[in-house]
């Protein structure tokens, strides 16, 4: 069974009296513990392909399942616990809560789900990336590469059966960049979660297990 399934989605925006495609009948199957990347130049539609396959967006037509599950038309109310518990996402732009501590940051998923053991956990994983001592401090504090670690220990505290990365280490320079990805293919590997990541990098795409190309909406 496909951890996620997209079946003939499309999805199209209404701007003024134009209708733009950005998405055309895309069908996609991504496999438990698979390491997929979306490659495809700026443009072609990648991030709104994440949007759907996560729930952060509805398809205008076509159907998207979580495992069996069919989250096409369930309500955000529905989609916000589902995607706390069996998604991770981590951004290029980080998407930090500013007014939380990295620790907080961390716990903040955990803490949605009541787990009380989400201080500890946090406070292991922070320490596991290296960022024991940068706990307690804000993400302007912060590097950017220790904002992205941070993200990453946020999309993983809950154990997601799938993680969605959309150009992880875009705003990163090559050492950290390299260091964040090494740490998200460990986490990946470790706990066989299944991984699709978005990325311009071929350096990336060649260590994955398989690679998509989007083309002007379509998979090339």
């Amino acid at each position: 069974m496909p951890v996620v399934e997209a079946r003939n989605i499309t999805k199209t925006y209404t701007i003024g009296d134009r209708e733009i495609c950005v998405l055309d009948n895309v069908s996609l199957c991504v496999a438990e513990g698979e390491f997929l990347v979306v490659e495809g130049s700026s443009g072609s539609g990648k991030t709104t392909l994440l949007s759907l396959l996560s729930g952060l967006d509805k398809p205008s037509s076509g159907r998207v399942f979580l495992e069996d599950k069919d989250i096409t038309d369930i309500t955000e109310d529905g989609l916000a616990p589902l995607r706390n518990e069996f998604i991770g996402f981590v951004f290029q732009s980080f998407h930090l809560v500013p007014s939380l501590t990295a620790l907080e940051n961390v716990m903040f998923p955990a803490e949605l789900k009541r787990d009380t053991r989400a201080y500890d956990r946090a406070a292991d994983l922070l320490k596991r990336v290296g960022l024991a001592p940068r706990r307690d401090n804000y993400p302007h504090q912060l590097s950017g590469g220790e904002m992205q670690r941070v993200a990453m220990c946020r999309a993983v505290i809950n154990n997601p059966k799938i993680i969605f990365a959309d150009e992880p280490t875009g705003n990163l320079d090559t050492e950290n960049g390299k260091a964040v990805l090494d740490l998200l293919l460990e986490f990946q590997k470790e706990r066989r979660t299944t991984l699709v990541l978005v990325t311009h990098s071929l350096d990336i795409a060649r260590i994955a297990d398989r690679m998509i190309i989007l083309k002007d909406g379509r998979i090339a």
